[in-house]
């Protein structure tokens, strides 16, 4: 392993991409290629960026032709709910048509949040679910509390067919197994730097690396350096360096599995 790990330090850190960036959110209006120009500083040289609501899109577009390496998602995710409209999910299937975009999301089911009604929720990531069954597109799915449900809508409408990354995953090993089998991957960012995270630490140090997705979520889920703070995607580099140590890995050799595994899942080119 220590040889490995020497052999691969020799190597240079190639581009990474963080697989789940909210860059056209407005914490980002007053410094938005302030923020990229670091992210390429740190080595992150590409950033999938899902939607969240239909209303959203148009802005997503536009931030994401700004500077090379911006990849839109479009989706609706289940927290925003009282924002999506009955005919959202028609509108989607046209912006999938005419956007061609490397996934479908941010959609999923949060149990957490109260006062989201879950018929609604389920409505809106069914179709969801249909429509990256029909188009061959990966998935970027949010499960809060609700893994399981996430799991079961997947094996009901799926048909063998479905793959993706659940994002910033907190379910456990056996839930993390049955989505592999699934085709999907995890993805793991800020939560994973906090000590206190262990279930998720042991995880990641046992896991096959080909399920593996590294994300920031920013603005959100900063890391345990930046808590409290605004988070941005410059901050990958501190999540991959938690991971390689978990693993006893070089951090060369963790993003270049990763970036390789986000580039497998959304067809990106090279960053």
């Amino acid at each position: 392993m220590l040889t490995r790990m020497k052999a691969a330090r020799g190597r240079r850190l190639g581009g990474m991409i963080d697989s789940h960036c909210h860059l056209d959110a407005a914490e980002f209006d007053g410094d938005r290629d302030a923020v990229v120009e670091r992210a390429r500083a740190a080595g992150v040289l590409g950033q999938v960026v899902p939607a969240v609501t239909a209303a959203s899109w148009p802005k997503l577009r536009q931030v994401c032709r700004a500077a090379p390496g911006l990849y839109p998602a479009y989706g609706l995710h289940p927290t925003f709910l009282a924002e999506h409209r009955p005919d959202d999910l028609h509108e989607l299937a046209s912006w999938i048509e005419n956007e061609h975009p490397p996934a479908i999301g941010e959609c999923g089911l949060d149990y957490f949040v109260e006062g989201l009604d879950r018929d609604a929720q389920a409505h809106y990531f069914d179709g969801q679910l249909r429509l990256a069954r029909e188009h061959g597109l990966p998935l970027i799915v949010h499960a809060r509390r609700a893994v399981d449900e996430v799991i079961a809508s997947i094996r009901r409408l799926g048909d063998g067919r479905l793959r993706g990354v659940v994002h910033s995953f907190s379910g456990s090993p056996e839930q993390a197994r049955q989505l592999w089998s699934l085709g999907f991957m995890i993805g793991l960012g800020g939560p994973l730097t906090y000590e206190r995270a262990q279930r998720l630490r042991r995880l990641v140090a046992q896991m096959p690396l080909e399920f593996l997705l590294l994300e920031t979520d920013a603005p959100d889920q900063p890391d345990a350096g930046i808590r409290g703070q605004r988070n941005e995607p410059a901050r990958l580099r501190q999540v991959l360096d938690v991971v390689a140590m978990l693993r006893g890995q070089a951090p060369e050799e963790i993003a270049a599995a990763t970036t390789a595994n986000a580039q497998r899942l959304f067809a990106l080119p090279p960053p």
